[in-house]
């Protein structure tokens, strides 16, 4: 799949893979900055700028009128903020790529702003934090990491407290874009059936207005983890399953290690016929939903394994999904060539899948560029993943899967913290 990377005079960068033959294009804006940027006082700002960027543009004045631009398209749209970037997506037609350009660029270079529409959609965001609270299979996550980075701000909910989002100010979202939202600190992504010329006349024509430079001019981190023991985040909630994720650090986006990580993590909980769904749903019956993932951020990442459960299994479960791992980093793995190919499929197998939509094509090309400023293709991701040899994850987990780092969050009608701990410890 071929990519050309362009660059306009201000510094911003052009990516565009083009899909011959597909009638549709996704346009992305990715703006290198996200909530681990924030200070506590203004925490959740990166999450609501892309929410008041769809109330109201220069050339658009309401979300209503955005709204119906988009519709009138058969269009969609949407936007997504992470610990590290924020990203605004049209998604239409190839021949309204013109119009996806226009009503993109206006929204995210162009937001009105208004004070009465910020103090409004406070209480939309403080009702979308009382979801969350009330979703443990998603809110398990913000627990896991506010244990395993404690400290950090990579620790911290992207959506922030309801007191910081309460007392944001329109100057605030003036002030942070100013010194985030600007032309070096951005990708604009366009995959599907486009034209390349055109991509680089659009870009040129709605971008090349913006400011090459911000107040902020990159952002550097550096986690340093401080543990030296297990760790358990225990919060006490009436449900009816019981929900935790058991992980550890691992490897920084790009790290060396990232195929062999990425094996590890199909052959323990990566499809119906990983080793933890064999082992804790098919066997055991402990669990109905059992998963191995990793995030990764610039300078770490976490491998972690989730499982909603049998609230009077739980701690068998968590023993279960423990022992898998150290069964590996132990030497007592007994993975075999089988085993070993079928992970590996996998892996390559939904990547496959997946670059056939022009949204995931975007978002492979995109988060790259714009995070590690290289891209990997799909074949050079293919080619890593197939060198990973046995003894590669072996050696890995033994790397990974230290008892002094393991973390444990879990949520349920659990009392005693003491009891996960001696479990994990």
């Amino acid at each position: 799949m071929k990519h050309i990377l362009t660059k306009l005079d201000n510094g911003l960068r052009l990516l565009t893979v083009p899909m011959p033959g597909l009638e549709s294009v996704t346009v992305t804006v990715w703006v290198g900055v996200g909530s681990r940027a924030e200070s506590d006082k203004i925490a959740g700002l990166s999450h609501f700028l892309e929410h008041m960027v769809f109330k109201g543009s220069k050339k658009r004045p309401s979300a209503k009128l955005i709204a119906e631009a988009v519709d009138a398209i058969g269009g969609e749209f949407n936007a997504a903020t992470s610990k590290e970037w924020t990203n605004f997506y049209i998604k239409a037609r190839s021949g309204s790529v013109d119009l996806a350009f226009d009503v993109l660029s206006d929204m995210v270079l162009n937001p009105i702003l208004k004070s009465e529409e910020i103090e409004r959609e406070k209480g939309v965001i403080l009702e979308e934090m009382a979801m969350y609270e009330d979703t443990p299979m998603v809110k398990i996550g913000d627990l896991f990491e506010q244990l395993i980075f404690k400290g950090d701000s990579l620790g911290r909910d992207i959506i922030g407290f309801e007191k910081s989002v309460k007392a944001l100010k329109r100057d605030d979202f003036e002030r942070y874009r100013k010194s985030h939202y600007y032309a070096g600190n951005i990708v604009v992504a366009v995959a599907g059936g486009v034209d390349v010329k055109k991509a680089q006349e659009l870009t040129k024509k709605y971008f090349s207005a913006l400011q090459a430079s911000g107040k902020s001019e990159e952002m550097e981190y550096e986690f340093q983890t401080k543990q030296n023991k297990p760790s358990v985040f225990l919060r006490n909630k009436k449900n009816e399953q019981g929900h935790f994720i058991l992980g550890f650090l691992a490897g920084e986006r790009g790290n060396k290690e990232r195929f062999a990580e990425a094996v590890l993590a199909s052959i323990l909980g990566g499809g119906m016929s990983s080793r933890l769904f064999t082992e804790v749903r098919e066997r055991r019956g402990l669990a109905y939903s059992v998963r191995t993932s990793l995030d990764r951020f610039l300078d770490t990442g976490e491998f972690i394994s989730y499982a909603g459960v049998d609230v009077a299994k739980a701690q068998e479960a968590i023993k279960v999904v423990l022992d898998e791992h150290y069964k590996i980093a132990g030497g007592k793995h007994g993975i075999t060539v089988k085993e070993l190919k079928k992970a590996k499929e996998y892996i390559k197998g939904h990547l496959a899948l997946s670059l056939e939509d022009t949204r995931d094509v975007n978002s492979f090309y995109g988060e790259n560029e714009l995070m590690l400023g290289k891209i990997e293709t799909p074949d050079e991701v293919f080619a890593g993943i197939d060198k990973v040899t046995i003894a590669d994850m072996v050696r890995r987990a033994k790397e990974l899967f230290v008892p002094e780092r393991v973390n444990l969050a879990i949520i349920g009608p659990f009392r005693e913290q003491a009891v996960f701990e001696k479990i994990i410890g």
